[in-house]
């Protein structure tokens, strides 16, 4: 058996770039990318928090260091400069590997930098 888990998030990153004429994809910091394990061509999922649009493309690496997060081609539509957003990305597991399973969050603070990690999502309270 095999379940889709939620593998890495970006939680309120800040869209530094919306550009309407490239090819495609969402630009990440290749910082960022690193320390949450997704890669460069991997298929993530994009949740708008400004204005609650939701669409899929796939990252591609940013200059290291840059904070960049650059949505790209027609998803450029759905997310400009300034607009935060949670960007998701999934992956399938065994039941062996979901003994030890643990998603890589990195959390972005209000001025677009890197705040803290966590491998847990904190319990939601009444």
């Amino acid at each position: 058996m095999h379940a889709i888990m939620l593998k890495a998030k970006l939680h309120r990153a800040i869209v530094t770039h919306a550009v309407l004429d490239y090819e495609g994809s969402c630009a990440i910091d290749g910082e960022w990318l690193d320390l949450s394990g997704i890669r460069e061509y991997e298929q993530i999922q994009l949740y708008n928090v400004d204005n609650g649009e939701r669409f899929t493309t796939y990252a591609i690496r940013g200059e290291e260091g840059s904070k960049i997060i650059s949505v790209n081609g027609a998803a450029a539509h759905k997310a400009g400069v300034g607009h935060r957003l949670i960007i998701c990305a999934y992956a399938h597991y065994s039941e062996a590997e979901l003994a030890n399973f643990q998603p890589r969050v990195l959390y972005m603070g209000a001025d677009g930098e890197l705040s803290h990690t966590s491998n847990a999502i904190p319990v939601q309270v009444a």
